[in-house]
């Protein structure tokens, strides 16, 4: 750690002192001159989520969070459905992601999840045709099946016969990787095997988003001067920027040269297996292209990128999450397997089993778990918005330009007055309509998926992902979590588990 580390530690141990001498205001943050409500951010960081919930619980879903004078960080935070419906659908135009998210991610380039206006309407319509098309769905479900049965299986035996416990959690995001990194650039790194390699890409991935993070929860000046410096969380994220483009830009060198070569024979197998997206993206016709510019490596840089975050992550800590829930509800876990054992031949009943991934879309009450899952622990636990021009919401506060809105999905997740008195409670039955069908539930209610125009194009890829490892793992194997961990979400800009989730694995058949 160097002096200017020691320097803004200084500050932060002696607002956090500051704070412990000021009296209690009922949980809701207290305004005050020149630092604002800084403190009490500084004191909840390291449980900012459940802080939140508990601000926005006792402020009837809405509050406003002043920053330090001249600092830019005045925040309102809303979980109101009224007002998520209004600012991600009916008013949507008024709220895009802003140039200040653009900046505080620029990580992630001109990606689909920056950019706004033009280019984001021309990246999601081509991004939409890409995903939908015959070939990449053909893709998804060979990779998906391929990884289950290949490695995610392999592996979990393997840590049967040493005895060991295994961190799932490190597990599922090596899973998910491979899969992502497959869907969208067609090369697969190998991530998820015994040895537990270190993958770079994948831990670039990670102090990027740590970073990130990190920006949000200090003033824009603080982060600002570090990255001009080259200290702290920003000097990370610039030598996590130079791993991630240094590899990108081999994979798109790579996938170049092998285009260029084409031969009928890999048209035959692409025909066969399917195509991955960064083939479609270069091979598409030449409108397209120009369209996009995506002869441009920046461009598909950003664009494979935006890609491997939202696959890799996400999918991977719903997993995670998915898992620890079972773990706590055996009886939830009890009707997952029968469901799944009424779709096994009789010839097969209660011993090793490898499903067919499509068949699993039928099944409503591992969906309504997987969904549950979502609610209590979205993958991405904030967002947020700022108005372009002036603007009164639904529950009639206003929203200025410049103002930050941020929606916390983990907070949406347990208001009473959203999903009623037992919102806390892990119960896959609120997923399932009166006559045993799925219950589909409003984005603005259930935003795990974003909401609106901007509604995530990978849902169905997330589900297929999450249903082929959950089935294969559930019917399988018993997990035993491991006591004494310390379990509780991570501070990022992806809800991870803290210190992952070190299970014990025993094969059920075995």
């Amino acid at each position: 750690m160097d002096s200017w580390d020691f320097f803004f530690l200084a500050i932060i141990c002696f607002i956090i002192f500051l704070l412990c001498c000021i009296s209690n205001n009922n949980g809701i943050p207290r305004n005050y001159p020149i630092v604002g409500m800084l403190p009490q951010l500084f004191l909840n960081g390291h449980r900012v989520h459940d802080w939140a919930t508990e601000v926005l619980a006792k402020t009837q879903l809405s509050f406003l969070f002043k920053g330090p004078w001249f600092a830019n960080m005045d925040i309102f935070a809303t979980v109101d459905p009224a007002n998520i419906h209004y600012i991600m659908s009916k008013n949507f135009s008024n709220f895009p992601k802003g140039p200040e998210f653009k900046e505080t991610f620029d990580a992630l380039g001109d990606g689909i999840f920056n950019s706004d206006s033009d280019l984001w309407k021309n990246q999601r319509k081509f991004a939409q045709a890409m995903m939908n098309h015959h070939s990449f769905y053909k893709f998804l479900l060979k990779i998906s099946q391929d990884k289950v049965e290949k490695r995610l299986i392999p592996v979990l035996k393997h840590v049967c016969k040493q005895g060991t416990a295994v961190d799932l959690q490190d597990l599922f995001q090596r899973f998910t990787f491979d899969c992502t990194c497959l869907l969208v650039t067609g090369y697969d790194p190998g991530c998820l095997s015994p040895e537990f390699p270190e993958v770079p890409f994948s831990r670039a991935l990670e102090e990027v988003q740590e970073a990130i993070a990190y920006r949000h929860f200090v003033p824009e000046s603080v982060w600002k001067l570090q990255r001009w410096l080259g200290i702290g969380e920003e000097r990370k994220m610039k030598k996590a920027k130079e791993t991630l483009d240094r590899i990108l830009l081999e994979y798109i060198q790579r996938k170049r040269a092998e285009m260029k070569k084409g031969n009928s024979k890999n048209l035959q197998k692409q025909e066969i297996e399917g195509v991955d997206l960064l083939t479609s993206y270069m091979d598409e016709d030449k409108a397209m292209r120009e369209n996009l510019n995506s002869e441009d490596d920046n461009f598909l840089r950003d664009s494979i990128l935006n890609f491997m975050l939202a696959g890799r992550d996400t999918t991977s800590s719903a997993l995670t999450w998915f898992f620890w829930l079972l773990s706590n509800n055996p009886k939830a876990e009890t009707r997952i397997r029968q469901e799944l054992e009424s779709i096994i031949p009789g010839e097969e009943f209660r011993k090793w089993y490898q499903f067919d991934i499509q068949k699993l879309s039928n099944l409503v009450y591992l969906h309504g778990a997987l969904c549950e899952a979502l609610r209590l622990f979205p993958p991405v636990p904030f967002q947020m918005k700022t108005p372009l021009a002036p603007d009164v919401l639904p529950s009639g506060h206003p929203a200025k330009p410049k103002t930050k809105i941020l929606f916390s999905l983990y907070a949406l997740g347990r208001m009473k007055s959203v999903w009623g008195e037992d919102c806390l409670e892990f119960k896959p039955e609120r997923w399932i309509s009166e006559n045993g069908g799925i219950k589909r539930e409003p984005s603005y209610k259930f935003l795990s998926f974003n909401a609106g125009p901007r509604t995530c194009l990978g849902k169905e890829v997330a589900f297929t992902q999450m249903k082929a490892a959950a089935a294969a793992v559930v019917h399988n194997f018993d997990l035993q979590v491991e006591e004494g961990q310390k379990l509780g979400p991570n501070v990022s800009v992806i809800l991870y588990m803290k210190e992952g989730l070190n299970v014990r694995v025993k094969d059920r058949w075995g």
